[in-house]
Parts: structure tokens; sequence; C-alpha cells
């Protein structure tokens, strides 16, 4: 146990020298580490919201604009089934007055036919027996889809996890900033950002639903009843987003965001910001027959409801790329290209509570926990001296050792530090010395059994090993329990805590060990003074 070879002294060496390095820059300020040469680390911890300040949101789904883009999803379905095969079923336009699907199915013999086509369309909702719609027939033609509650349930659920992942790729879409975004009960997601001081900005962003539409405009609308907001049958009446009016256009999509890979903002011809989008495969064949079957017409580009843009198709575009151009800014394309590529928003997400945490608490916060971290590690050092003599100030070097390893390995992670992780911190400094003190014990014993001091020091750390394993294992198990399960700041204390446990054993146990075999082969003492 105390035979070290230059290769293991110069490997705990190594492992330790990288810490403090790495934990160094976490020691200044940002615009002071900015300065220093590029190959020196500049890795620093990031730190929550609870001590850098940011915005909190919460946010709710509205149930009623789910809905309602679940009948709309559900219409483009149905119109294609209809459509399919080599027999195709003629009916009327169809309604979705009511949040209902609807439809007359104008040759009798074909009602059977058509409702078994749209029970193809339904789906089982998990164990419950029911489907998340059901189809009947009313007055022996006209063919009705109801959703059921079960499937509108299903649906919101599905769709808060889809608008979760949607919502943090807005926020960080290169995944390199520290946020909280987490589902709260069935129709709500929580979202705190470091850093960030201005809630209306992060509100744009993430409220946006960005639903983007391509659809063709009803050239047959009689203007006057457009300003008066009526559409023919088939045709809806949307507003043009820089507030010039109003545009009828056919209900039915012909092309949606939904088949975007890629959105980035660009600048047109005249140097005017505009917006690049390309489709996947399918997107692609989708927008080049749209628009070689339509050419000379125009084609709306609706974003959110609201129509950017109406173009005439001059010729068919059938690259898979296109520009949707309108009155932006370069700020405003660069978030829209954002918004685009992060995908939409598959429900409309409704702000109830917002919080704006400024830094001066945050660095009271961090005052306050230098302190108990200082006055922590003065208790143990003081009592590890007194009690433990030299063997004391081993265990008070592995202490500062294992601080700086604690920062390092953060720093390296890009981990996040928030009040719960300071408290971690100093926990973690406390219990460090957990195992220093059962080797140190189990040497006394030794000796007092007669050891001499060679074999009481071997077998101290030889026999102690065991229970300190033990004991951190289980700590390890309990920390990723609460990583896993929890969520913000319970994931904080357990993320240094983790940390803590495998720095705190590598330098009590290898550490001092190191420390003591060279004490020992150095000096070859006869007596200990423990």
């Amino acid at each position: 146990m105390l035979d070290f070879p230059r290769w293991k002294i110069a490997g705990i060496s190594l492992i330790i020298l990288i810490g403090i390095i790495f934990a160094i820059p976490s020691l200044f300020p940002k615009d002071q580490v900015a300065k220093w040469p590029k190959y020196a680390p500049r890795t620093q911890i990031s730190l929550g919201l609870d001590l850098a300040g940011g915005s909190h949101l919460l946010m709710e789904a509205d149930a009623v604009d789910a809905a309602r883009q679940r009948v709309t999803a559900m219409e483009d379905n149905v119109a294609t089934e209809l459509q399919r095969g080599d027999t195709v079923i003629d009916v009327s336009d169809i309604s979705t007055a009511g949040g209902v699907l609807s439809f007359m199915v104008r040759n009798p013999a074909q009602v059977d036919a058509s409702v078994e086509r749209m029970r193809t369309l339904t789906r089982p909702v998990g164990l419950t027996g029911s489907r998340d719609w059901d189809v009947s027939v009313r007055d022996q033609s006209t063919v009705v889809l109801t959703p059921t509650s079960d499937g509108q349930a299903r649906a919101l659920k599905d769709a808060m996890s889809v608008a979760r992942d949607v919502v943090r790729r807005r926020i960080d879409p290169q995944g390199t900033k520290e946020v909280t975004v987490v589902t709260q009960g069935e129709n709500r997601i929580l979202v705190q950002v470091p850093g960030v001081e201005n809630p209306e900005a992060l509100k744009a962003l993430i409220g946006q639903t960005a639903r983007l539409e391509f659809k063709l405009v009803d050239q047959n609308a009689n203007p006057e009843e457009v300003r008066q907001g009526r559409a023919p049958p088939g045709s809806q009446v949307l507003p043009m987003a820089d507030g010039s009016g109003a545009i009828a256009v056919k209900r039915r999509v012909m092309v949606s965001g939904d088949q975007l890979t890629n959105a980035k903002p660009s600048y047109d011809q005249n140097g005017r910001p505009d917006i690049t989008i390309s489709f996947n495969s399918t997107g692609a064949k989708r927008f080049g027959r749209a628009t070689q079957e339509n050419v000379g017409k125009p084609f709306a580009i609706i974003l959110d409801n609201k129509v950017l843009s109406a173009p005439n198709i001059n010729e068919p575009i059938l690259g898979g790329t296109a520009s949707i151009s309108g009155s932006f800014t370069t700020e405003s394309a660069n978030a829209l290209a954002i918004s685009l590529a992060s995908g939409k928003l598959p429900v409309k997400l409704n702000v109830i509570e917002e919080r704006t945490v400024g830094p001066d608490l945050g660095k009271d916060s961090i005052r306050k926990g230098v302190i108990a971290a200082v006055v922590a590690t003065a208790a143990v050092v003081l009592f590890m001296l007194v009690t433990y003599g030299r063997f004391g100030v081993y265990a008070t070097f592995a202490l500062v050792v294992n601080a700086f390893m604690i920062l390092g390995v953060m720093a390296l992670f890009n981990a996040t530090l928030t009040l719960p992780g300071i408290a971690g911190f100093v926990l973690t400094i406390g219990a460090a010395v957990d195992a220093n003190v059962l080797i140190n014990e189990r040497i006394r014993e030794e000796q007092k059994r007669g050891r001499k001091v060679r074999d009481a020091i071997e077998t101290g750390y030889r026999e102690a090993m065991t229970a300190i394993f033990d004991a951190n294992i289980t700590n390890v198990i309990a920390a990723t329990i609460m990583w896993y399960f929890g969520s913000g700041p319970i994931r904080g204390f357990a993320v240094v805590l983790m940390i803590g446990i495998v720095t705190s054993v590598f330098t009590s146990v290898n550490f001092t060990r190191m420390l003591t075999a060279l004490w020992v082969r150095r000096a070859r003492p006869r007596t200990l003074n423990l």
C-alpha cells in the first residue's frame, strides 16, 4: 500500500494539476479571463438563475388552440384519404364547424366506403379501449368525425412533450447554455434562463408558434366580401402581416413548415433581409408539384395565420429551397429563422407567470456561500489538526485540493452552479474528511495492537477501504436518483454532490496515501503521534 512508484506519483500529481488549472478561470471575472492568452483554459462554471439573475417564465398551453390545430391536421388527412387509390370518393367541402369534421358524400353507395377509410385514420388511446376520433353517419349521407376526450388528452400530452423540446431548441439552438425547460403538470412548461433580464424578448422568441404554411390564393373570392371577413366555401380570410388588409386563401395546406430541414437569415437581390428555407425530400416533392401545377397563380406564404406575402408562381420551384420575404429587419429575420429551424410549436403557449431575478441577489448569495464554505473549511481543518497532528495536515491538503478539483471538474463539463449547489459544495467539504477519519482511527487501532509504524499505516488504509467505498457508493446512488428525477435546483445540488464524492475519495485516499508514503520513505518514523 505504501509502495508508490514514480509513475503513480506522477499520475496523481498530473490529475490534481489539471483539476487546479481548470478551476482557476472560475475564480476570476469573465472580462478578465477573456484577455488571457489563447493557450490558457478559459472554461468557467456557469451560474444558475438564482446566482446570475435572469428570467423565469411559466407558460400554459391553450387547450382551445390545441383542439383547433388537431382538427385542422385531421382535415388535411381526410382530404388526402378520400382521394387515395383508384376509387375517389366524391364529397362536398369538408366542414370544421363546432370542432368536428363533417362532409357529405354525394354518392350514397360510397358512404360505407368513406366510413371505413375514416376509421383507418383513427388510433386507439392506450389501454382505455377508446379511440382518438369517433366516426359516425348523420342524415344517411354525412360522415362526422368527433374528437374524443381521451384522444384530446393524449394529443395534448404529446404536444406538450414536443413543445418542451421546441422551446429548448429556440432558447439554446447550439445546446451550450444552461437553461431549465421542464413540463409541470399536464399543460404547463417552466422556463428559466440565467443571464437574460429582458423577459419580453424571451417571450417573443418562445411564444411565436412559427406555424409556416403555403396556400393558394382564392382568386374567385369577392374583394368586397373579403373586406367584410367572408370567404367562399373551402377558403378562409387571413390578415396581411404588414397590416395592409386581408386576403382569401384556400383552406388546404399545400406545404407546411413540418417539412423544413433548415432556415437561415439571408438577403434578397436588393439587400433586404429575408429567410432562406430548405425542405426535406417529402416537402421538396410537394412544393415542386404544387408550384408546377399552379404556374401563374399567387401563392400565399403564411406564418401564424398572417400572410407575409403572396407572390405569383412564375415557374416551378424544384430545388427544394425557397425564400420568405416580408417587412423584416435583420434582427426579426434572425429570430424567425431560429423559430422555423427549431420547429413549430404544436400548441400555443400563454405566459401566466413571469419573474426577473436581478444579479444583486445572486451576488449576495455567492458572498454568503463563500463565507459558509470558508467557515466550514476552517472548522474542519482546526478539528483535523488538533485531533490527528501530521495526518491532519495531510487531510487539510487533501481538503484544499478537493475544493479545487470540484471547481475544475464543474468548469470542464460546463456545469451550472446554483444556490443548492453551493449547499452541496459546503456539505461535500464537511464530508470529505470522513475517509481520513476512518483511516486515521483504523491506524490508531492497529498501533494499539502493537503493529509497527509501516504495518499500522498499511493495514489502516487497507481495512478502511471497504467502509469508505461502501459509504460513498450509497451517496452516489442517492445523488444519481436526485439528478435523474429532479429538476432545476435539485439537479444542481445532485451534480455538485456527485462530483464532490468522486473527488473527495480520490484526494482523501490516493492523495493522502501518497503524502504519507513519501513521508514514511523519507523520515522512517518509529512512532506515530495520533
